[in-house]
């Protein structure tokens, strides 16, 4: 498989198993959600069984009650507060000059008008005017499908060894940024407008807000490489090397655990 695969690599998914095959190799806590984009709203409310909010929320209580409550739900720009949410993801035409500003940040994240405006333009965003709603879902539900990403919060060993899988065939390196605060466009921005696997460290936002625990990183990616990454999870379990990774001990002789997990195979 190569090292970056495309949509059309997997044409039908076994949701539920994709799901179920994350929860188990990760011991996810949540659970794995996806995130799809509609031109036209009426698309997004056709979904089965899709909530609409009945109250003003930020995009991280949205995807949070994805995660967390396994919820489907649908928003159009209206349901969002302010203009921050908005534009990560392209709706409600939010970059206008007042937002690429950042003046509404301005002593509050940064200590004047170049750095929140710097902050502004090294955001990940979807383009303004292709979408007029989005809507979140469990990846097991099979509602979105396929969604535009798939979404899940893990601990940050459980992070590195998914990283281990998607790079275990077709190695690549990945490279990754921190914005800062607004780290939703590390993750689902980011994923949305790159099409590749985008790995964030939570902002405060998604921590005040979504519910993110302080020891959760949140990867988000194109559906299209959960396959590899579980395909390349199970060849390192096979090698003995699975999550969680077993303590060896701070203070014993290396040279016995090296050998079992560097070692020779036969």
């Amino acid at each position: 498989m190569s090292a970056t695969p495309s949509a059309d690599d997997y044409i039908e998914h076994d949701w539920p198993r994709l799901a179920a095959e994350l929860e188990r190799l990760l011991k996810l806590r949540t659970i794995p959600f996806g995130m799809k984009m509609f031109a036209e709203a009426a698309d997004m409310e056709a979904i089965p069984r899709i909530r609409r909010p009945g109250n003003v929320h930020t995009l991280d209580q949205i995807v949070a009650q994805a995660g967390r409550l396994g919820w489907t739900v649908g928003i159009t720009s209206e349901d969002l507060v302010g203009a921050q949410c908005r534009a990560v993801v392209g709706l409600g035409h939010a970059k206008d000059p007042k937002w690429l500003s950042g003046e509404h940040m301005v002593g509050v994240w940064f200590e004047d008008q170049a750095g929140a405006a710097e902050h502004q333009a090294a955001m990940h965003c979807v383009e303004d005017g292709q979408y007029e709603a989005l809507a979140v879902a469990p990846i097991a539900s099979g509602r979105l499908d396929p969604p535009d990403i798939a979404l899940f919060y893990a601990t940050p060993g459980a992070m590195m060894y998914f990283i281990n899988g998607l790079q275990w065939a077709g190695y690549k390196r990945f490279d990754w940024s921190v914005v800062g605060e607004s780290a939703c466009a590390d993750s689902w921005g980011r994923a949305l407008k790159t099409r590749t696997p985008s790995l964030s460290i939570p902002c405060f936002a998604e921590r005040r807000y979504g519910g993110v625990e302080d020891d959760e990183m949140l990867m988000a990616l194109p559906p299209e490489y959960l396959p590899k990454a579980i395909d390349g999870m199970k060849a390192l379990s096979k090698n003995g090397l699975r999550y969680p990774f077993p303590q060896y001990g701070i203070q014993q002789d290396v040279r016995a655990g090296l050998a079992v997990s560097y070692g020779e195979r036969k």
